[in-house]
Protein backbone atom coordinates (compact mmCIF):
# COMPACT_ATOMS: atom_id res chain seq x y z
CA UNK A 1 0.00 0.00 0.00
CA UNK A 2 2.77 2.59 1.02
CA UNK A 3 4.85 1.59 -2.42
CA UNK A 4 1.09 2.62 -4.32
CA UNK A 5 1.14 5.43 -2.23
CA UNK A 6 4.81 6.29 -3.28
CA UNK A 7 4.75 5.74 -6.93
CA UNK A 8 1.49 7.49 -7.23
CA UNK A 9 2.86 10.53 -6.01
CA UNK A 10 6.23 10.05 -8.02
CA UNK A 11 4.19 9.56 -11.14
CA UNK A 12 1.55 12.80 -9.66
CA UNK A 13 4.67 15.07 -9.69
CA UNK A 14 6.02 14.17 -12.69
CA UNK A 15 2.96 14.90 -14.38
CA UNK A 16 0.78 17.78 -12.38
CA UNK A 17 2.92 19.43 -9.89
CA UNK A 18 3.38 23.60 -9.75
CA UNK A 19 6.99 22.80 -11.39
CA UNK A 20 5.49 20.83 -14.75
CA UNK A 21 2.49 23.37 -14.98
CA UNK A 22 4.86 26.04 -15.12
CA UNK A 23 7.02 24.41 -17.83
CA UNK A 24 3.64 23.65 -19.57
CA UNK A 25 3.15 27.09 -19.52
CA UNK A 26 5.77 27.99 -21.17
CA UNK A 27 5.94 25.79 -23.50
CA UNK A 28 2.52 26.01 -24.39
CA UNK A 29 3.44 30.26 -24.55
CA UNK A 30 6.21 30.09 -26.90
CA UNK A 31 4.32 27.21 -29.63
CA UNK A 32 1.45 29.76 -29.24
CA UNK A 33 3.67 32.70 -30.45
CA UNK A 34 5.28 30.47 -33.06
CA UNK A 35 1.84 29.62 -34.42
CA UNK A 36 0.79 33.14 -34.32
CA UNK A 37 3.93 34.27 -36.28
CA UNK A 38 3.39 31.21 -38.97
CA UNK A 39 -0.14 32.01 -39.46
CA UNK A 40 0.54 35.50 -40.22
CA UNK A 41 2.84 34.22 -42.75
CA UNK A 42 0.77 32.50 -44.20
CA UNK A 43 -1.78 35.22 -44.70
CA UNK A 44 1.01 37.79 -46.08
CA UNK A 45 2.37 35.35 -48.46
CA UNK A 46 -1.05 35.00 -49.82
CA UNK A 47 -1.23 38.19 -50.70
CA UNK A 48 1.92 39.41 -51.89
CA UNK A 49 2.15 35.70 -53.91
CA UNK A 50 -1.95 35.48 -55.00
CA UNK A 51 -3.15 33.13 -52.65
CA UNK A 52 -0.73 30.06 -52.72
CA UNK A 53 -1.95 29.00 -49.78
CA UNK A 54 -5.44 26.97 -49.29
CA UNK A 55 -7.27 29.06 -51.27
CA UNK A 56 -10.42 27.94 -50.57
CA UNK A 57 -10.04 29.45 -47.11
CA UNK A 58 -11.37 32.86 -46.02
CA UNK A 59 -9.33 31.79 -42.58
CA UNK A 60 -6.04 33.16 -44.45
CA UNK A 61 -7.34 36.17 -45.71
CA UNK A 62 -7.26 38.35 -42.72
CA UNK A 63 -4.63 38.85 -40.58
CA UNK A 64 -7.54 39.53 -36.99
CA UNK A 65 -8.21 35.48 -37.97
CA UNK A 66 -4.50 34.73 -37.51
CA UNK A 67 -5.50 35.39 -33.38
CA UNK A 68 -7.89 32.35 -33.55
CA UNK A 69 -4.38 30.13 -33.96
CA UNK A 70 -2.97 30.97 -30.57
CA UNK A 71 -6.01 30.74 -28.85
CA UNK A 72 -6.41 26.83 -29.90
CA UNK A 73 -2.99 26.30 -27.75
CA UNK A 74 -4.18 28.03 -24.55
CA UNK A 75 -6.95 26.00 -24.59
CA UNK A 76 -5.00 23.06 -24.80
CA UNK A 77 -3.31 24.69 -21.61
CA UNK A 78 -6.39 25.12 -20.16
CA UNK A 79 -7.38 21.87 -20.50
CA UNK A 80 -4.26 20.89 -18.72
CA UNK A 81 -5.25 23.13 -15.49
CA UNK A 82 -8.44 21.60 -15.25
CA UNK A 83 -7.09 18.69 -14.71
CA UNK A 84 -4.23 20.13 -12.61
CA UNK A 85 -6.80 21.84 -10.42
CA UNK A 86 -9.14 18.65 -10.27
CA UNK A 87 -7.45 17.10 -7.06
CA UNK A 88 -7.05 20.81 -5.05
CA UNK A 89 -9.65 22.43 -5.56
CA UNK A 90 -13.04 21.26 -6.78
CA UNK A 91 -14.71 24.76 -7.76
CA UNK A 92 -11.61 25.79 -9.35
CA UNK A 93 -11.97 22.55 -11.71
CA UNK A 94 -15.30 23.46 -12.37
CA UNK A 95 -14.52 26.90 -13.06
CA UNK A 96 -11.96 25.82 -15.67
CA UNK A 97 -14.85 24.07 -17.53
CA UNK A 98 -16.09 27.71 -17.61
CA UNK A 99 -13.37 29.59 -18.54
CA UNK A 100 -12.74 26.72 -21.41
CA UNK A 101 -16.37 27.45 -22.72
CA UNK A 102 -15.69 30.95 -22.87
CA UNK A 103 -12.69 31.11 -24.50
CA UNK A 104 -14.02 28.91 -27.48
CA UNK A 105 -16.86 31.45 -27.35
CA UNK A 106 -14.01 34.36 -27.66
CA UNK A 107 -11.54 32.51 -30.00
CA UNK A 108 -14.83 31.99 -32.77
CA UNK A 109 -15.14 35.65 -32.39
CA UNK A 110 -11.83 36.08 -33.50
CA UNK A 111 -12.19 33.69 -36.27
CA UNK A 112 -16.02 35.87 -37.20
CA UNK A 113 -14.54 39.30 -36.72
CA UNK A 114 -12.39 38.88 -40.01
CA UNK A 115 -15.64 37.70 -42.01
CA UNK A 116 -17.91 40.54 -40.68
CA UNK A 117 -19.91 41.97 -42.84
CA UNK A 118 -20.25 46.07 -41.70
CA UNK A 119 -23.67 47.04 -43.27
CA UNK A 120 -27.50 48.83 -41.67
CA UNK A 121 -28.59 45.82 -42.37
CA UNK A 122 -26.64 44.16 -39.55
CA UNK A 123 -29.66 41.65 -37.95
CA UNK A 124 -30.85 40.33 -40.85
CA UNK A 125 -27.55 38.99 -41.97
CA UNK A 126 -27.15 35.67 -40.09
CA UNK A 127 -23.37 35.90 -39.50
CA UNK A 128 -23.14 39.37 -38.45
CA UNK A 129 -26.16 38.47 -35.94
CA UNK A 130 -24.24 35.35 -33.93
CA UNK A 131 -21.10 37.24 -33.47
CA UNK A 132 -23.69 39.94 -31.80
CA UNK A 133 -24.75 36.73 -29.32
CA UNK A 134 -21.19 35.40 -29.19
CA UNK A 135 -20.08 38.99 -28.02
CA UNK A 136 -22.88 39.15 -25.05
CA UNK A 137 -22.84 35.69 -23.80
CA UNK A 138 -18.72 36.58 -23.88
CA UNK A 139 -19.47 39.49 -21.58
CA UNK A 140 -21.96 38.03 -19.28
CA UNK A 141 -20.04 34.48 -18.97
CA UNK A 142 -16.82 36.58 -17.97
CA UNK A 143 -19.28 38.39 -14.97
CA UNK A 144 -20.58 35.23 -14.40
CA UNK A 145 -17.28 33.35 -14.13
CA UNK A 146 -15.98 35.75 -11.86
CA UNK A 147 -19.12 35.67 -9.05
CA UNK A 148 -18.48 32.00 -9.24
CA UNK A 149 -14.84 32.09 -8.44
CA UNK A 150 -15.87 34.73 -5.77
CA UNK A 151 -17.93 32.31 -4.02
CA UNK A 152 -16.01 29.17 -4.35
CA UNK A 153 -13.28 31.25 -2.41
CA UNK A 154 -15.26 31.48 0.40
CA UNK A 155 -14.79 29.07 3.03
CA UNK A 156 -17.19 29.25 6.30
CA UNK A 157 -15.85 25.57 7.92
CA UNK A 158 -12.20 25.05 8.61
CA UNK A 159 -10.86 21.48 7.98
CA UNK A 160 -7.80 20.31 9.21
CA UNK A 161 -5.12 19.45 6.21
CA UNK A 162 -4.50 16.54 8.36
CA UNK A 163 -8.26 15.13 8.33
CA UNK A 164 -8.00 11.32 6.98
CA UNK A 165 -11.02 11.54 4.60
CA UNK A 166 -10.17 14.54 2.86
CA UNK A 167 -6.83 12.81 2.49
CA UNK A 168 -8.18 9.89 1.08
CA UNK A 169 -10.68 11.66 -1.19
CA UNK A 170 -7.53 14.08 -2.55
CA UNK A 171 -5.67 10.63 -3.18
CA UNK A 172 -8.83 9.14 -5.31
CA UNK A 173 -8.77 12.68 -7.14
CA UNK A 174 -5.23 12.59 -7.93
CA UNK A 175 -5.53 8.98 -9.37
CA UNK A 176 -8.48 10.20 -11.75
CA UNK A 177 -6.35 13.12 -12.94
CA UNK A 178 -3.51 10.68 -13.70
CA UNK A 179 -6.17 8.78 -15.25
CA UNK A 180 -7.38 11.92 -17.46
CA UNK A 181 -3.87 13.16 -18.50
CA UNK A 182 -2.88 9.84 -20.96
CA UNK A 183 -6.98 9.93 -22.08
CA UNK A 184 -7.17 13.62 -23.15
CA UNK A 185 -3.24 13.87 -24.86
CA UNK A 186 -4.91 10.36 -27.06
CA UNK A 187 -7.97 12.36 -27.74
CA UNK A 188 -6.64 15.40 -28.74
CA UNK A 189 -3.96 13.11 -30.86
CA UNK A 190 -6.95 11.56 -32.23
CA UNK A 191 -8.60 14.89 -33.60
CA UNK A 192 -5.30 16.11 -34.78
CA UNK A 193 -5.01 13.37 -36.99
CA UNK A 194 -9.12 13.16 -37.95
CA UNK A 195 -8.68 16.78 -39.21
CA UNK A 196 -5.48 16.59 -40.98
CA UNK A 197 -7.08 13.69 -42.95
CA UNK A 198 -9.61 16.02 -43.92
CA UNK A 199 -6.78 17.63 -46.10
CA UNK A 200 -6.77 17.56 -49.71
CA UNK A 201 -3.57 18.39 -51.23
CA UNK A 202 -4.57 18.98 -55.07
CA UNK A 203 -7.25 21.23 -54.38
CA UNK A 204 -5.64 23.15 -51.69
CA UNK A 205 -9.29 22.52 -49.34
CA UNK A 206 -8.79 23.02 -45.42
CA UNK A 207 -11.16 21.26 -43.85
CA UNK A 208 -13.18 23.44 -41.65
CA UNK A 209 -11.72 24.33 -38.23
CA UNK A 210 -15.23 24.33 -36.59
CA UNK A 211 -14.78 20.33 -36.92
CA UNK A 212 -12.16 20.68 -34.31
CA UNK A 213 -14.94 21.99 -31.23
CA UNK A 214 -17.16 19.12 -32.46
CA UNK A 215 -14.27 16.42 -32.62
CA UNK A 216 -12.56 17.04 -29.40
CA UNK A 217 -14.76 19.66 -26.65
CA UNK A 218 -17.73 17.14 -27.33
CA UNK A 219 -15.96 14.05 -26.39
CA UNK A 220 -14.09 16.44 -24.00
CA UNK A 221 -17.38 17.78 -21.84
CA UNK A 222 -18.66 13.73 -22.23
CA UNK A 223 -15.99 12.82 -20.31
CA UNK A 224 -16.25 15.62 -17.87
CA UNK A 225 -19.47 14.52 -17.03
CA UNK A 226 -18.54 10.56 -16.36
CA UNK A 227 -15.89 12.13 -13.98
CA UNK A 228 -18.27 14.73 -12.13
CA UNK A 229 -20.38 11.46 -11.89
CA UNK A 230 -17.26 9.39 -10.47
CA UNK A 231 -16.79 12.18 -7.83
CA UNK A 232 -19.73 12.41 -6.78
CA UNK A 233 -20.09 8.90 -5.99
CA UNK A 234 -16.79 8.41 -4.49
CA UNK A 235 -18.01 11.71 -2.57
CA UNK A 236 -20.56 9.60 -0.61
CA UNK A 237 -17.40 7.64 0.93
CA UNK A 238 -16.64 10.87 2.88
CA UNK A 239 -19.53 13.04 3.50
CA UNK A 240 -22.94 12.46 4.22
CA UNK A 241 -24.40 16.38 4.01
CA UNK A 242 -27.18 17.05 1.82
CA UNK A 243 -25.78 20.34 1.03
CA UNK A 244 -22.36 18.96 -0.67
CA UNK A 245 -24.21 15.99 -2.33
CA UNK A 246 -26.53 18.80 -3.93
CA UNK A 247 -23.64 20.70 -5.15
CA UNK A 248 -21.63 18.08 -6.86
CA UNK A 249 -24.99 17.38 -8.45
CA UNK A 250 -26.06 20.69 -9.57
CA UNK A 251 -22.12 20.59 -11.14
CA UNK A 252 -23.25 17.61 -13.03
CA UNK A 253 -25.62 19.79 -14.51
CA UNK A 254 -24.15 22.49 -15.18
CA UNK A 255 -21.98 20.23 -17.15
CA UNK A 256 -24.33 18.53 -19.02
CA UNK A 257 -25.85 21.90 -20.24
CA UNK A 258 -22.41 22.90 -21.31
CA UNK A 259 -22.25 19.60 -23.08
CA UNK A 260 -26.11 19.76 -25.00
CA UNK A 261 -24.63 23.45 -26.68
CA UNK A 262 -22.23 21.26 -28.84
CA UNK A 263 -25.60 19.66 -30.19
CA UNK A 264 -26.93 23.16 -30.76
CA UNK A 265 -25.78 26.23 -32.68
CA UNK A 266 -27.09 29.74 -32.81
CA UNK A 267 -28.62 31.20 -30.04
CA UNK A 268 -29.85 28.27 -28.35
CA UNK A 269 -26.24 27.12 -28.24
CA UNK A 270 -25.12 30.71 -26.35
CA UNK A 271 -28.43 30.34 -23.98
CA UNK A 272 -27.72 26.82 -23.08
CA UNK A 273 -24.08 28.10 -21.66
CA UNK A 274 -25.07 31.22 -20.01
CA UNK A 275 -28.07 28.98 -18.31
CA UNK A 276 -25.12 26.39 -17.62
CA UNK A 277 -22.73 28.86 -15.87
CA UNK A 278 -25.80 30.80 -14.17
CA UNK A 279 -26.81 27.55 -12.76
CA UNK A 280 -23.55 26.97 -11.07
CA UNK A 281 -23.67 29.91 -9.59
CA UNK A 282 -26.65 29.66 -8.22
CA UNK A 283 -25.64 26.08 -6.63
CA UNK A 284 -22.53 27.12 -5.29
CA UNK A 285 -24.81 30.81 -3.53
CA UNK A 286 -26.90 28.27 -2.04
CA UNK A 287 -24.29 25.77 -0.62
CA UNK A 288 -22.57 29.04 1.04
CA UNK A 289 -25.72 30.18 2.89
CA UNK A 290 -25.82 26.80 3.96
CA UNK A 291 -22.25 26.90 4.58
CA UNK A 292 -23.01 29.73 6.81
CA UNK A 293 -26.02 28.85 8.50
CA UNK A 294 -24.23 25.51 9.55
CA UNK A 295 -21.36 27.87 11.20
CA UNK A 296 -23.99 29.80 13.14
CA UNK A 297 -25.77 26.83 14.70
CA UNK A 298 -22.35 25.55 16.14
CA UNK A 299 -20.92 28.86 17.14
Amino acid sequence: MILKKNILLSVFDKLLSENTQNKVEKIILYIAISSFLIHLSIIYINKLFGNIFFVNSGFFENPISAIYTPFSFILIYEVYLLIYYLPRSFTTYITKQYEIITLIIIRKLFKDLASLELSTDWFSIGGDVQFTYDLVASLLLFYLIFQFQKQGKLKYQKYKPTNLNIAKFIEKKKMIALILVPLFFIMALYTLINWLGGFYINSKIIPSFDSINSLFFDQFFTILILIDVILLLISFFYTDKFHKIIRNSGFIVSTILIRMSFSTSGLISNILIVSAVVYGLIIILIHNEYEKNALKTTG
